[in-house]
């Protein structure tokens, strides 16, 4: 995903992040460099150098600081974002699972009842066509216990 637009609304004390798809905000106070009275945004733009998937703001102080777009997904807790970031701490204990495990890949792939194409596709962490079930599967034939545990978040600070 990349970013085609962002504006500094200093009213809001946000920036204003526009995709394809959506627009997000993304507040001053969770800035690395924040602005003040003193030091307001002088420039923001989309940088090109980091492949137009984050920001970079610039302070009048000089100061400047870029923003990854994961950054701004992960704040406005976008369910796409949160789904990939889940599967691909999965796929990475599977990949400790596999690597420490008695059996063999060939026994794996056939208690998994699918291909050797689909089981090394499911230890790709840059996959996320893969279903939790199919990860849940692999990690269930590794003698693992997945347990998801739901409980009352705290509070996000700004």
């Amino acid at each position: 995903m990349i970013i085609r637009s962002v504006v500094a609304n200093n009213r809001r004390k946000a920036f204003e992040i526009r995709t394809k798809n959506q627009t997000l905000w993304y507040p001053y106070a969770r800035l690395r460099l924040k602005p003040n009275q003193d030091k307001r945004v002088e420039e923001v733009y989309v940088d090109p150098e980091l492949g137009r998937e984050a920001f970079t703001y610039v302070l009048e102080s000089g100061d400047q600081d870029s923003v990854h777009l994961d950054e701004v997904l992960e704040y406005n807790d976008d369910p796409e974002y949160l789904r990939n970031l889940l599967l691909y701490q999965l796929t990475i204990e599977a990949q400790k699972r596999v690597a420490a495990s008695n059996l063999s890949k060939r026994e794996i792939i056939r208690r998994l009842g699918t291909s050797a194409s689909q089981f090394y596709r499911l230890l790709d962490q840059t996959n996320y066509s893969k279903s939790l079930g199919q990860l849940l599967g692999l990690l269930h034939v590794l003698d693992c216990e997945v347990d998801f545990v739901v409980r009352k978040r705290a509070r996000k600070s700004a």
